[in-house]
């Protein structure tokens, strides 16, 4: 009988082993990470948990009982340090070897760490883990003042999240605006006023030369305008970096992730790749993708167990094709992503609606007229039309689009 094993025990692994007895993988699967906390959400981490509002039980993927109620051999707390791909053999701390017939590496990503002098001192967070969310909850009920460094996702959700806690907040970027990298000036300063308005001191265009502290413990963070800022606590969000390590080692293909085609699969066959450490290729983007947030961890989690299990069948499964997507939830303002720009890949933003006046709005990040991506706030409803927009890739007409007095556009044939 055919062994499937997935390393990293994550969303992305949860569900790939859970589509692989949906779709009808009678075998041996080996579910292996270096966490000691069984599959679990990490979108809680940085908000509802974060802010008290989430039980610890509502994070996991599945119950405990699931794992051994559809045979999954979960093996936590326990880290692999090899792949030996001519032997299919993973091999774990302490020597022992796990054979496969299918191997899936959803091993994540790691938070990028600050490299400045007192970076080690006690009281600088970084949020990945359950673990660290449940830290930074009993440094948010101590209140005080926190630093956040970087004014990505995380640096923002986690600021909202502590003053949510009644926590002062310092936000310092050194890009223009928050979100600076995903969305762009435009749309970022409206993060960054909504911030303000909740009472962060944004701070743009500065970084952190250093890290103070007195007894070994956090007193404040110098930026690189030359500003000491009070702080009892810094939490540091400057983005992550995959983890590519058991792939390059074993010679599969590697650039910004693990490169992977439309069915998730490497460089070598018998070996699938997905979440944060794949790099994909995205059919109707036409190029690599590599995407770092929960929608994609589960999908292509999914996917990949579909595929794997199809080709223990003899079958093949459709391509991945779903659009990258992403939430935040910041205050009270809800907000989903839909689609794909990457860093300069796009020309024009239009808003849609007033974000200034408490309504629902959209923003649509065109190229050449055509709706590369689209974000609703607040406005559930426009989450299918969007879609459908930057599926389209028509070119679309610019003042309907930015009027809500008028119908979405409905895409005319791209020319």
């Amino acid at each position: 009988m055919a062994t499937h094993v997935i390393v990293g025990a994550s969303l992305a692994g949860a569900k790939a082993a859970e589509a692989m007895r949906e779709h009808g993988f009678e075998g041996r699967i080996v579910l292996v990470g270096d966490e000691r906390e069984r599959p679990y959400e990490r979108p809680p981490l940085s908000k509802g948990f974060l802010k008290g509002d989430e039980a610890k039980d509502k994070v996991y993927v599945h119950p405990e009982r699931w794992y051994a109620d559809h045979d999954v051999e979960l093996r936590l707390a326990v880290t692999v340090t090899g792949l030996h791909r001519t032997r299919k053999e993973i091999e774990l701390a302490g020597g022992e070897r796990v054979g496969y017939d299918r191997l899936l590496l959803v091993t994540g990503s790691s938070p990028r760490k600050l490299t400045v002098p007192g970076a080690d001192l006690a009281g600088v967070h970084y949020l990945r883990r359950l673990g660290d969310s449940e830290r930074l909850r009993e440094v948010f009920g101590r209140g005080g003042a926190l630093v956040v460094v970087g004014g990505g996702w995380i640096g923002l959700e986690v600021a909202a999240a502590a003053r949510h806690h009644g926590v002062e907040v310092t936000l310092i970027e050194p890009q223009p605006a928050p979100l600076h990298a995903a969305l762009g000036r435009e749309v970022g300063e409206i993060f960054a006023a909504m911030h303000r308005g909740h009472g962060v001191d944004v701070r743009t265009g500065s970084g952190v030369t250093t890290i103070e502290g007195a007894d070994g413990k956090v007193t404040g963070v110098q930026t690189t305008t030359g500003q000491l800022v009070a702080a009892d606590a810094v939490v540091v969000g400057v983005g992550v970096t995959p983890n590519v390590r058991l792939g390059e080692a074993a010679g599969l293909e590697v650039d910004n992730g693990i490169v992977v085609d439309e069915r998730l699969q490497t460089s070598d066959g018998a070996i699938w790749a997905a979440g944060d450490v794949a790099n994909a290729f995205h059919p109707l983007l036409d190029q690599q993708v590599r995407v770092e947030h929960w929608a994609n961890a589960s999908n292509q989690g999914t996917a990949a167990g579909a595929a794997m299990a199809a080709e223990a069948d003899g079958k093949t499964t459709e391509p991945y094709t779903k659009l990258p997507y992403f939430f935040t939830d910041q205050y009270d303002l809800s907000m989903e992503y839909h689609g794909h720009v990457g860093r300069g890949g796009y020309d024009d933003v239009v808003l849609r609606g007033d974000p200034a006046s408490g309504s629902p709005w959209l923003a649509f990040w065109l190229r050449q007229g055509r709706v590369m991506a689209g974000m609703n706030v607040n406005d559930w409803d426009a989450a299918d039309a969007i879609k459908a927009l930057v599926r389209s890739r028509a070119v679309v007409d610019r003042d309907q689009l930015a009027d809500p007095s008028t119908p979405l556009p409905t895409p005319s044939p791209p020319r």
